[in-house]
């Protein structure tokens, strides 16, 4: 009897933490707990790709893909509440950046 208390207490800490990841993902909160922020589209610039967009502002609510003969341009927006942030990419690279985001 004692041994099964000792094995239940062991696997405590790694319930627990399951218990956290699950209530994470169910509350769609991610583990950076980032959410767009004037600060944060203020780190976006001309020129970045679209993965250092991601790093920063994390996936867009919507993605807008267009592939001209010349050029490929994607449009991702970013809602947050009546709020709403949008970055144009032209050939991948971040050309445009709109946001509705106050103080």
């Amino acid at each position: 009897m004692r041994q099964m208390n000792m094995s239940i207490l062991r696997l405590l800490p790694r319930m627990a933490a399951t218990f956290v990841l699950v209530l994470m993902l169910a509350t769609g909160t991610s583990c950076t707990g980032k959410r767009i922020t004037k600060a944060n589209v203020e780190e976006v610039s001309e020129g970045m790709l679209k993965k250092q967009v991601e790093s920063i502002l994390g996936p867009p609510t919507d993605i807008d893909n267009k592939d001209f003969v010349i050029m490929k341009k994607t449009t991702y927006v970013y809602r947050q509440g009546k709020d709403t942030v949008t970055i144009v990419f032209k050939d991948d690279k971040v050309t445009d950046k709109q946001s509705t985001l106050s103080d």
